[in-house]
């Protein structure tokens, strides 16, 4: 195995929604590692593994979380490598503070914020990025594009 993306959550509770983006990743056979890390409660164990991301072969992370979710920012804080946050759905505000906690980072410290569980689109960013340099990637995003153009046109209504 030779993971190209890291993907973090801050709890198994976020496993239902990372599965769209494990699902789309495996779409486009794109090899990933997948931890449970707090950012608060394991802060010396998360540091340990993006700190060593870059020697196995990570080029960019998925990071998870939400309430508070400061697990992308933590992320990014710790690595020059992207930090693709996705803000999961919280009881108490509906998924807002995940997404305000993912999306205000300070500056210089940058993390791309999906939409709130919008895991699918973070594993397509993901495509996109490593697309650059791999040609067959990039024919997949293609197809990808194509196939979602023609399941459009072709509904009936």
């Amino acid at each position: 195995m030779n993971p190209k993306i890291g993907v973090v959550m801050g709890s198994t509770s976020d496993l239902g929604v990372m599965n769209g983006a494990f699902e789309m990743l495996d779409q486009f056979g794109i090899e990933y590692e997948k931890k449970v890390f707090s950012a608060h409660r394991t802060p010396v164990a998360l540091d340990n593994w993006v700190t060593g991301a870059r020697d196995r072969g990570i080029v960019a992370f998925i990071a998870a979380a939400g309430g508070a979710a400061h697990l992308a920012g933590v992320v990014a804080a710790h690595t020059t490598l992207p930090v693709i946050g996705v803000p999961i759905m919280s009881k108490a505000l509906r998924g807002m503070d995940s997404l305000l906690a993912t999306a205000q980072m300070p500056s210089g410290i940058p993390v791309a914020t999906m939409a709130i569980d919008g895991a699918k689109n973070a594993a397509i960013f993901c495509a996109e990025i490593l697309s650059v340099t791999d040609e067959n990637l990039h024919r997949k995003l293609r197809e990808f594009r194509e196939e979602q153009e023609r399941k459009i046109l072709s509904t009936e209504i």
